[in-house]
Parts: C-alpha cells; sequence; structure tokens
C-alpha cells in the first residue's frame, strides 16, 4: 500500500526521473488538506473545541509554515516570507525555531483570514515545485537531503489531515446542533460503515515466541519517521493476539458490568482522570447513537468501539481476562500476514508499550529532530492506522503515540494474551 508520498524511493540519484513522482505526490497532498475545508462554513475555520486541538485553518498555516521555515527559506534563495510574525503564530512546538501563540489560543486568530492563508499557500506550492524542478542541478548530496526535507513535509501534512479530522469532530461534539462534516455517501463514516459490517472474526493468532526484529528495516530505501528506527531484536515469550479489534457489544458489556464504576480495574491514575472528568462509556457515544463526522449515527453492536482512552483499554483488557499487546507483538504478528484482522484502515490500536526510544536511537540534526524525540515520555504507542488516515501513509513499523487520557483520536483496541 502507499501514495507516492509514502513510496518515494530517496537513495537513488536526484534527477528528473525522481523530480517528477516528486512535484505530483506534493501537488496531490497539498490539495487534499485544501479539499478537506471545502464543506466548512467560514465560522468553523476557527473552531477550537480543546486544549489538545487546533482548528482547520490553523492546520493549513501550520503546514504551509512548515515548508516554508525548513525548506524554503534555508534553500531557495530569494524566497520572501510574506509576513514573519506568521511564524508566531503557525509554529507549532519547533522551540529552537522560536516563540510561539500558545496552542490553547488558537482558537482566537480570527487573522490572517483564510484567503491570504491559502494564497499562501499556493505562492509556496509554486515555489516548492521550482526547487524540485532544479534539484537535479545541485550537487548530488545536497539535492537529496532537500527532497528528504520535502517527503518529510509532505508526511507531516498528512499527519495533519488526520489531525484536522479529530479537531473537527471533537469540535462539532459540542455543539447542540450536531453538524456533519461529510454524511455523504462517500464520505469518512461512509467508508466507515462499510468496512465495519460484518462482524470482526473470532478467535486467536498464536505466536511461539522467541528473538524477532522489528524497526524500519535499514535496507529499505522507503520514507520513515526517525522513531521507527534503528531495526533492532527483541525476545518475546509465546503469546496470542485477537484477530479483531474489541466491538461495540462487547464494551457495552463491560459497561453493563460496571466496568466504570470500578476501581480494581483501572490503573490509579486513569481511575482518577475517570472520575474527575465523569466518564462514563466512549468520548463520542450517545446512548444507543454514536457522533461521527456525519453527525449523530446509530451505534453498530459490530462494529469495533472507537475513541477510547488507554486508560480505558487497560480497564477493558484487565476485565475481560487479557491484556493490550506489546508494540512488539502487533508488529511480528501484522507482519506475518493476513492472519491479524483489521490492522490498518480502521482505529489506531492502544500497545501496553510506553513511547521511549528504540536502542541507539538518534534524532535527525537541527530543527526537525524535535519532531518525534523530545515526546518520549509519558505516553503510549499506537499500532496500525484508522479510517481517518491519509491513503498510503501508513505502513508496518509506524509508531503512533499519545497521553494516556486522551481520546479524542481514531482508537480501539485488540486484546493480547499470554
Amino acid at each position: 500500500m502507499g501514495s507516492p508520498a509514502a513510496d518515494l524511493r530517496l537513495s537513488g540519484p536526484s534527477d528528473c526521473r525522481q523530480s517528477a513522482p516528486l512535484a505530483e505526490a506534493l501537488l496531490r497532498v497539498r490539495h487534499r488538506t485544501e479539499a478537506l475545508i471545502q464543506p466548512l462554513e467560514p465560522e468553523d475555520l476557527c473552531l477550537q473545541g480543546m486544549e489538545d486541538a487546533s482548528p482547520p485553518k490553523w492546520h493549513l498555516g501550520h503546514t504551509a509554515w512548515f515548508f516554508e521555515a525548513f525548506v524554503l527559506e534555508p534553500h531557495w534563495p530569494g524566497w520572501e516570507i510574506p509576513d514573519r510574525r506568521w511564524a508566531y503564530l503557525f509554529n507549532s512546538y519547533y522551540d529552537s525555531v522560536g516563540a510561539r501563540h500558545p496552542r490553547p489560543r488558537r482558537g482566537l486568530l480570527t487573522r490572517p483570514p483564510i484567503a491570504d492563508v491559502l494564497a499562501w499557500r499556493q505562492r509556496i506550492d509554486a515555489a516548492l515545485i521550482a526547487l524540485i524542478e532544479a534539484l537535479p542541478r545541485r550537487p548530488a548530496e545536497q539535492a537529496r537531503a532537500v527532497r528528504e526535507l520535502i517527503v518529510l513535509g509532505l508526511q507531516h501534512e498528512q499527519q495533519h489531515q488526520e489531525l484536522l479530522l479529530m479537531d473537527l469532530l471533537d469540535g462539532f461534539s459540542r455543539q447542540p446542533l450536531d453538524p456533519a462534516v461529510d454524511p455523504g455517501p462517500l464520505g469518512t463514516e461512509a467508508r466507515w460503515r462499510e468496512l465495519t459490517a460484518a462482524a470482526p472474526p473470532p478467535g486467536w493468532c498464536e505466536h511461539p515466541g522467541g528473538l524477532v526484529s522489528i524497526g524500519h528495516p535499514g535496507d529499505d530505501p522507503g520514507f520513515h519517521f526517525d522513531n521507527e528506527a534503528p531495526r533492532h531484536r527483541v525476545w518475546l515469550e509465546p503469546f496470542a493476539l485477537a484477530r479483531g479489534l474489541v466491538t461495540n457489544a462487547e464494551y457495552a458489556a463491560f459497561i453493563a458490568d460496571g466496568g466504570y464504576a470500578r476501581p480494581e480495574l483501572w490503573m490509579s491514575e486513569g481511575w482518577a482522570v475517570a472520575c474527575a472528568r465523569g466518564w462514563q462509556a466512549p468520548r463520542y457515544w450517545r446512548g444507543d447513537a454514536e457522533f461521527t463526522l456525519a453527525g449523530l449515527r446509530p451505534r453498530p453492536p459490530q462494529a469495533p468501539v472507537r475513541h477510547l482512552s488507554w486508560f480505558e483499554a487497560d480497564a477493558y483488557a484487565r476485565w475481560a481476562g487479557a491484556r493490550l499487546p506489546s508494540e512488539a507483538e502487533w508488529e511480528v504478528l501484522a507482519g506475518s500476514g493476513d492472519h491479524l484482522a483489521m490492522a490498518f484502515g480502521l482505529l489506531w490500536q492502544w500497545t501496553a508499550t510506553p513511547y521511549r526510544p528504540y536502542p541507539g536511537f538518534a534524532p535527525a540534526p537541527g530543527a526537525v529532530g524535535e519532531y518525534n524525540g523530545k515526546f518520549m515520555t509519558s505516553q503510549f504507542v499506537l499500532r496500525g492506522s484508522s479510517v481517518l488516515t491519509p491513503e498510503g501513509h501508513a505502513r508496518l513499523p509506524y509508531r503512533n503515540f499519545f497521553p494516556p487520557a486522551s481520546r479524542w483520536m481514531a482508537a480501539g483496541l485488540r486484546l493480547a494474551r499470554g
């Protein structure tokens, strides 16, 4: 599986044979980001439902700034920044680049207007295409480094496409009118309903354990984030993973059995969070329905339960007499064939593995080294991909990560035992 952005090989010569697919991938990814806001009203573009989320306009501005700051400004002589104050508005967390607007107050950024942000993006796209076309005339190593930055920018933008939809779902869920962003037959929710119409396969996938290797293969020239490497060996005891994901009906049984009222099932921190926030069900459950990007919809019992925190997933696994898988267990079985159903394209799956660096991990030099490494604490790894993940963005060693109390992502769970 893969889009041009995900499949682009970076080890070959930097010539026109690489420039054309890279330019095509650039325009395809960039245009998709802008297409995501087409169904929105102008008032929606500054919607920020909570401190962890960001408004749609900010996502468009931030992904523009990323290319400007890390690709055009250092590598395209003569690039003119339209307004240097915008770096303060659209920098996310790159401390070495400079100060930034507080994340909880991004919803206050009514200016610059969306027309200016879109015009800025168009100028950046045109400059990036010109830069890509000029790469064959540059020294090979310099051209390679620039290409890698552009591909990183495309992967970064795809991440923000998923984040934009997550954040919209959160913001719309807080409105009493139950608005919808893609209610049609080709929307994300329609695709989810189609993919989950049948119940997950029953049973378990067994593995004998032993010494296994995980992480991005060093001889694979395809893209990977730095946190997916280096490939290394892990010892596993014999284990089994459920073939399918936990369903709404199965999770409803946990609730009916007092799952949210039994502290013995929960980690201490999770119990405190659940009590403080009044958790009684997954994030978007509303009685027998659930809130979705298509508005309020009936909740199919056979569909995988979604929008769970790590604390909820862990409590359910304990109630079920099982546990969450480690990320090594997940990767080994997900990469062994078609035995592990629903590994990709439905829900990110929580693992029991804290988000920490692999042995020998080294962040990239410079500001882009802040991309992943400095977040390797107080979070847990999720594996797979979701229905919100852009096509071609998923891959086997991908390590997503969120704090254990987060539940606005499209996250579910798969049980493990052994």
